[in-house]
């Protein structure tokens, strides 16, 4: 008997269910006769479901059934005390014209939170539900009068954002965030949607007067916090550092923040700013971990930026380092720093193999002892003893199976392959890491498959091929110039070969290197005119609107670049970045 009785219960919560379903369906594709019915039905056996009131409601209204939609409320008005069935039934004078009663029972309403000021959450959803901003905002106001525990200012400030009230937007926001600090990052995303790079925007400018009103009335971190990340998003990275002094001046706990910059600035290249950033943090930092990560970020700006004159500067700079901190397992990343400058800059391949295999016998787990193998491997590519790296490599790959740095070591294998010209081998192992679960990993193994198979067969020598990946090397082994010399050889012999535009594109990187500029914007030029056809033409139009925006001064053609791939190549890796440089070029918001 009870298993009989479950079943039917299951049953009319099925049927139950269903009707539901199929009341939904026909109320959201406009049909109104049949929702009203359905929802009626369902109304008889819960009618105390607010969804099937308000479904009723609007069916009746989109109906044009006012009449019957104020019987309906009037009775739940007399059945329930549910002060938002006033705005229902206001809004409902509304729709029929007759303003008087709409703002008579608008004032109901509000008038239910003298008795009890919670109604303001049901009272004001109604009112927004209905678009009615003004009388939302006065419910939330006169709730946080009469219950002052209550803070609306967020549901406050998204309602004068509709109404493109910026400034009061920005202040409810700020006050908010004042009182809520852990819903910050929130803030400051909301508030990104109305604010550009552009320092001079008036938005920007509003935002700023803000926290500096704010600063003066009562000076806090907060205000300091929110100034800094203005100036980040303008890209004033030198007056975000003054405030992030200033936070740290007075709350002396953490160098967190200003690492954090450092690390932002660095990646947009703002090398002297960045440098000004490490010396402060070498300077400040009591923590050995920050001071090491600062000094490796120093020398490698340094070594980026330096002369080959330099470089006895630098390698005096790694041997004070050691003598003062030590070389073991904490100073590694430092250790593989100097055997990478020793190798790549210093040419001293020799002393850094021999400094690298001293690291291996430190006491270091097997994520240590990978990152020197990593190091060892590309300094033997470097110097062309393929074999010993392609140990190197493999013994990465059979200690961490599966990691990212793995597929980072089967990448290398396949690379190494690449130059020593084993093309069949190479291929083999790219196809393996097209499903790697490093999207940067993938993506690079799927461009060198690409190169090999859509080269490999249309010379039987595979003589351009070889001519590729020689440059390739050479750009590797840092002889830049050597590298553009052999893509010219390519260029020049191999012109009506499908590789040209690989090795146009290869080559103009290089110039960019090189500082080369305006011969880069050449060969960019010409795979966009000559080779418009080819898988390479997102690639040649990001690049040389990134050329034209960061190096050329030219910001109208990078524009109208960017806006190119966001027209036509949806399906770039470039196109999200592409998208959002366009929209700042443009004058947009930052989302």
């Amino acid at each position: 008997m009870r298993f009989l009785i479950f079943i039917l219960i299951l049953i009319s919560t099925s049927v139950f269910a269903q009707e539901d379903i199929f009341a939904n369906d026909y109320f959201e594709n406009g049909e109104y006769e049949k929702a009203l019915f359905e929802y009626k039905k369902l109304y008889a056996q819960s009618p105390s479901n607010i969804n099937y009131i308000n479904k009723i409601i609007g069916s009746y209204q989109q109906l044009e059934q006012y009449h019957n939609a104020e019987v309906f409320l009037v009775e739940l008005i007399e059945r329930i005390n549910f002060p938002a069935f006033y705005v229902e039934l206001g809004y409902n004078y509304q729709l029929k014209k007759d303003m008087t009663n709409a703002n008579d029972y608008y004032s109901k309403a509000l008038s239910s939170l003298d008795l009890n000021p919670n109604n303001v959450f049901s009272v004001s959803r109604s009112f927004q539900n209905h678009s009615l901003l003004n009388e939302a905002l006065a419910a939330y106001k006169k709730a946080m009068v009469l219950k002052p525990d209550f803070n609306f200012k967020l549901q406050m400030a998204q309602i004068y954002g509709e109404q493109g009230d910026v400034e009061k937007m920005f202040i409810s926001y700020i006050d908010f965030a004042e009182q809520n600090e852990v819903a910050l990052s929130n803030i400051k995303r909301a508030i990104s949607d109305f604010i550009s790079e552009d320092e001079t925007n008036q938005n920007n400018i509003i935002f700023k007067k803000i926290l500096l009103r704010k600063m003066q009335q009562e000076p806090k971190i907060i205000w300091n916090n929110m100034l800094s990340w203005l100036f980040i998003q303008q890209k004033d990275f030198d007056k975000a550092f003054i405030q992030e002094k200033a936070i740290f001046n007075r709350n002396p706990e953490s160098l967190e923040r200003i690492v954090e910059l450092s690390n932002i600035v660095i990646n947009e290249n703002e090398n002297e700013l960045a440098k000004e950033i490490l010396t402060y943090l070498i300077n400040t930092a009591q923590d050995i971990d920050t001071l090491l990560n600062s000094h490796y970020s120093l020398l490698q700006i340094d070594t980026k930026e330096s002369l080959s004159k330099d470089y006895n500067k630098i390698n005096e700079t790694y041997l004070a380092l050691f003598n003062t901190y030590g070389t073991f397992s904490q100073t590694l990343d430092l250790q593989i720093a100097y055997a990478h400058f020793l190798a790549f800059y210093y040419n001293q391949t020799k002393q850094a193999t021999d400094f690298l295999e001293k690291a291996l016998k430190l006491p270091l787990n097997d994520l240590q002892k990978a990152l020197v193998k990593m190091e060892l491997g590309d300094i033997y590519v470097l110097r062309e003893e393929f074999n010993t790296a392609l140990i190197y490599y493999t013994q990465i790959q059979r200690s961490l199976k599966n990691s990212t740095i793995s597929q980072e070591a089967r990448f290398k294998v396949a690379k190494t392959s690449y130059y020593k010209g084993d093309f069949t081998w190479a291929e083999s192992q790219l196809k393996i890491l097209k499903a790697s679960t490093s999207q940067l990993i993938a993506n690079d193994a799927l461009d060198l498959k690409l190169l090999i198979s859509d080269n490999k067969y249309e010379d039987s020598l595979h003589l351009a091929l070889k001519l590729y990946a020689k440059a390739d090397l050479m750009a590797f082994q840092n002889k830049n110039k050597e590298a553009i010399s052999v893509l010219d050889s390519i260029i020049t012999i191999h012109k009506t070969e499908s590789i040209v535009p690989q090795a146009l594109l290869q080559q103009a990187k290089l110039f960019e290197k090189r500082q080369e500029f305006e011969k880069a914007e050449i060969n960019y030029s010409n795979i966009l005119i000559n080779y418009k056809d080819g898988i390479l033409v997102d690639d040649a139009t990001y690049y040389l609107a990134n050329l034209y925006l960061n190096h050329l001064a030219q910001p109208d053609k990078a524009k109208a670049l960017y806006e190119t791939m966001v027209l036509n190549y949806a399906d770039s890796i470039y196109f999200v970045e592409a998208r959002k440089r366009y929209r700042r070029l443009r004058g947009d918001a930052i989302n």
